[in-house]
């Protein structure tokens, strides 16, 4: 079984409804016991970081995530579910995220000589500068979708699996053992996002129901 974090905020029904779509087997919990023993697990997640890590320690669920992410199996985070996994961001400072990955989250820069909005917000090319499993049949240069005012910054590079250019360049997505997480929305990126879903539950020993 595949677990949905549900910290009480995010996109857990489109993500939810992604992997059913898909034909597979999601549970969307908040308990520990799932998450600890699901076969995969996914980190989706909208809106402030501040209040994203609050719920997490408020429901308790800060050590079953890490024990799962420590566990060697299958992990997705989606949009913050990204951001949560660096020391911090700009956003907030002095409030911790996991601390998984070396680096923080920063906002874009002033970007109106560029005639570009923040947040950034719809589809953007993407560059992948290393293949991995979860990127499978999916093309360089594809587009996908994206809803963000802060990217992270990571401080070993050679986490980087994606690259965006949207006035400046940024990562888009990191791989770290087990550890998978993207800046933009496979749920909400059309045939080649769930072309990742399906990646990722085969990686979870997923198979579609009958």
């Amino acid at each position: 079984m595949i677990a949905i974090v549900d910290y009480g905020m995010g996109n857990l029904r489109s993500v939810s409804k992604a992997f059913q779509s898909q034909g597979f087997d999601v549970v969307v919990t908040r308990n520990p016991k799932d998450i600890v023993n699901a076969q995969g697990l996914v980190l989706p997640g909208q809106g402030a970081f501040r209040d994203c890590m609050k719920n997490l320690k408020e429901y308790e669920l800060m050590e079953p995530i890490e024990d799962f992410m420590n566990s060697g199996k299958p992990f997705f985070g989606i949009c913050m579910g990204l951001q949560v996994l660096f020391e911090g961001s700009d956003e907030y400072s002095g409030v911790p995220g996991f601390g998984i990955l070396k680096g923080k989250v920063v906002k874009f820069p002033d970007l109106k000589e560029e005639r570009l909005k923040v947040p950034h917000m719809g589809w953007n090319e993407i560059n992948i500068i290393k293949k991995v499993p979860i990127l499978e049949g999916v093309p360089d240069k594809s587009w996908f979708y994206f809803v963000h005012s802060y990217y992270p910054e990571p401080e070993d590079d050679s986490v980087s699996v994606i690259k965006v250019n949207y006035g400046v360049e940024f990562t888009a997505a990191v791989q770290k053992d087990n550890i998978f997480a993207c800046q933009f929305h496979p749920e909400k990126s059309s045939d080649l996002g769930l072309k990742m879903i399906r990646n990722f539950s085969a990686l979870c020993g997923e198979k579609l129901r009958a």
